[in-house]
């Protein structure tokens, strides 16, 4: 008599090409035959409302890498989930880490990849709050290494097409509309689109006067309003997600009017983007 052994019964992964965690020794070396660049995302794990999980940034960022290495040869290397998010901190499950950790956990990796043949880095911010890190850590890269990195946003922006958008009168935001869409696409069992939750803002009263300009994308106002907003309650700006909203969506858009087509064009926009960077980086090295 003979007894049935299961595995696993919660994996469900499937092995995906050009995912560094999935990869063998051979199959890195056999990657490193035909290029020698490197995605990395920078995400973060912090409160994303009832509906959207606390890794959305790590999953999202993670899941476009992964969609972009499928078109090109680019190896995708995702070291640390957690990023640098202290005005989430009121809601359970946050996590924030240091910009000198994020800087220094990044920076060995790419000395480690260095060692394996790995001469090109592109560094993906997958949460607004990395931003001046990532821009910091990709110069540092540039400075003290022999390798050549590059700010994700910085290499796709000449290449992304231009979205013709409606008429929009509502800040839109962390965990709205925009970003649920992404997220219906990108990871769409974790999406409880039915726990949504519209929010009513409350914002210090100088960047409540400012509010119809940002959302007009004037650059000054909207340059002033994220410099100040989403700020940790130790600055004693008032900004801190806790004392803005009480749900955690920082916008005034009902997040269940997110659509997967809305996500599945943004992410086609940014895999379209990306694929002409690189095959432009490539052409440009060419010998």
């Amino acid at each position: 008599m003979t007894s049935t052994i299961n595995t696993n019964p919660l994996w469900k992964e499937a092995k995906i090409k050009n995912y560094l965690p999935h990869m063998t020794v051979p199959e890195v070396e056999a990657f490193l035959k035909k290029s020698d660049m490197v995605i990395i995302p920078i995400g973060a794990l912090e409160q994303h409302s009832s509906h959207l999980p606390i890794g959305t940034d790590f999953i999202n960022g993670v899941e476009l890498c992964k969609l972009i290495a499928q078109e090109r040869d680019i190896l995708v290397a995702p070291v640390l989930m957690a990023g640098q998010s202290p005005y989430h901190m009121a809601f359970a499950g946050s996590i924030t880490l240091s910009a000198e950790v994020i800087v220094k956990v990044h920076m060995e990796t790419v000395e480690s990849l260095i060692k394996h043949g790995f001469k090109r880095f592109v560094f993906m911010n997958s949460h607004g709050g990395n931003t001046a890190i990532t821009t910091f850590l990709v110069d540092q890269i540039n400075q003290k290494t022999s390798a050549v990195a590059v700010d994700y946003a910085v290499a796709t922006k000449p290449f992304l097409k231009e979205v013709a958008h409606a008429n929009i009168t509502k800040l839109d935001r962390h965990a709205g509309t925009g970003e649920t869409s992404d997220s219906l696409f990108l990871m769409p069992s974790l999406v409880q689109q039915e726990k949504a939750t519209a929010t009513k803002l409350t914002l210090p009263i100088h960047l409540a006067k400012m509010l119809p300009d940002v959302i007009k994308e004037e650059p000054t106002a909207k340059l002033l309003f994220l410099s100040e907003g989403l700020k940790g309650v130790e600055t004693g700006k008032k900004t801190s997600t806790k004392e803005m909203t009480s749900t955690g969506v920082w916008g005034e858009l009902d997040p269940k009017d997110a659509s997967l087509e809305r996500g599945a064009k943004n992410i086609e926009r940014q895999i379209t983007a990306s694929v002409k960077f690189i095959d432009r980086w490539n052409e440009l090295i060419e010998d």
